[in-house]
């Protein structure tokens, strides 16, 4: 009987913190945020936009990402996509 309430003791000593944490439903998830590595630095985009790959004046990968705003289609070089 001693074992029985010994083990039983052990069983909601574990089972308690894991049941303890409250959980925070006030706060809604947000999606995470893109970044995108231009010649200026990383910087967050802004929301309608979305990060393109660059390219130089002559069509080369530049190495950098441009921001893509609205749906014109050319990137902050004035370059289609």
């Amino acid at each position: 009987m001693k074992s029985i309430f010994v083990l039983a003791a052990v069983l909601a000593a574990v089972a308690l913190p894991a049941n303890a944490a409250p959980r925070n439903h006030s706060r809604a998830q947000q999606p995470q945020a893109q970044i995108a590595c231009t010649v200026a630095g990383c910087l967050r985009v802004p929301r309608g936009c979305r990060p393109a790959p660059g390219r130089t004046f002559n069509g080369d990968p530049s190495g950098f990402d441009v921001m893509v705003c609205g749906g014109g289609g050319y990137s902050m070089y004035g370059q289609p996509y």
